[in-house]
């Protein structure tokens, strides 16, 4: 038997910027997230007949499917339903027959915590060890990356979900010709701070996309001047944030990633719902120094509150009293 976890992410500072090739065409385009305490986990069984058993935690469900359903045709017609983007996964190992899988993604359904992207790394890292193949952080971001892309068929994806899931920590993804260079950020004294600093909220609302790709590749290449001004706004506020955690100015990084949560609403403002913005006002009358940031493409799903350490009882406090639920945020060590 085979085990692997892999952390979901919260983004701090620099999503949108994750896709290619606007990262490498923006000055400073780099991406900061942590890897939290919510994890993907993959456990692999050998089964003793054949055929594939997937059983998930988060559907409380168990399918089987006999090896002659691993065929392109049923792929592509929809039978794997849910586990399609996994199956391809499977499909790409050559495994179509005795193993069994077990898996929970740690993160709520629509959080835009990236939990589809770690569960896929977590998933491929976890059969390659049970099948004694070798392979890179590197290879796994790029073919799952890619097996993605394809599954989702809506254009290029991100990369940032994928990394924290293998590297653990706070991580800095610069972009580079060659490739995503990963800057490990991680110290005690960080993983404390951000975890007296800031609060992930779920807001228990079905996510839509708030903000699409292809549409913001659509108009960066289009020169929309709105979308190239607030992306390079963006970029800007990511790369002073990593200065300041390369120099320890933690004050100057929460103020870094308030900044980049109100410009990001500005330039996308489907990305904060009607009831996130309650809240936030509710709050904001008690605690004016609050500030917001949406993760993921927001529409709905988590969003982080940034504040002073002795805020977190009146925050948890007004929250409880709302629909809302306030999600563990621990910083996960390296790995």
């Amino acid at each position: 038997m085979v085990s692997v976890e892999g952390s979901v992410r919260v983004d701090l500072l620099g999503g949108t910027l994750d896709i290619a090739p606007i990262n490498l065409i923006l000055k400073n385009a780099l991406t900061l997230n942590l890897a939290t305490s919510l994890k993907a986990k993959v456990e692999v069984f050998p089964l003793e007949k054949e055929g594939i058993e997937i059983q998930s935690k988060d559907y409380q469900t168990t399918k089987y499917f006999p090896a002659e359903d691993f065929s392109i045709q049923k792929l592509e017609s929809g039978h794997f339903g849910h586990f399609s983007f996994l199956v391809r996964i499977l499909f790409h190992l050559n495994v179509k027959s005795g193993v069994s899988i077990n898996l929970s993604s740690g993160s709520p359904p629509g959080a835009g915590l990236g939990g589809s992207s770690a569960m896929g790394v977590t998933f491929y890292k976890a059969l390659s060890k049970y099948l004694g193949l070798e392979t890179t952080h590197s290879e796994i971001v790029k073919i799952v990356g890619n097996i993605e892309a394809k599954s989702l068929d809506c254009g290029p994806t991100g990369y940032q979900d994928y990394y924290p899931a293998l590297y653990g920590g706070v991580l800095a993804l610069i972009p580079e010709m060659k490739g995503i260079k990963v800057e490990q950020l991680f110290t005690k004294d960080l993983a404390d701070s951000l975890e007296s600093h800031l609060t992930l909220i779920s807001s228990e609302e079905s996510r839509f996309s708030g903000l699409n790709n292809w549409e913001v590749i659509k108009r960066f290449f289009d020169k929309d001047p709105e979308i190239r001004e607030g992306l390079k706004e963006i970029a800007d506020l990511s790369f002073k944030a990593y200065e300041s955690l390369r120099n320890g100015d933690y004050a100057s990084l929460y103020k870094l990633i308030s900044l980049e949560g109100e410009q990001r609403e500005k330039l996308f403002p489907q990305i904060v719902t009607p009831s996130i913005k309650e809240l936030f006002k509710k709050l904001k009358e008690s605690l004016p120094h609050l500030g917001m940031k949406v993760c993921g493409a927001g529409g709905g799903g988590c969003f982080l509150l940034v504040h002073g350490p002795s805020d977190k009882d009146f925050i948890r406090d007004t929250v409880e009293k709302t629909k809302m639920k306030i999600l563990p945020l621990r910083v996960s060590s390296p790995l």
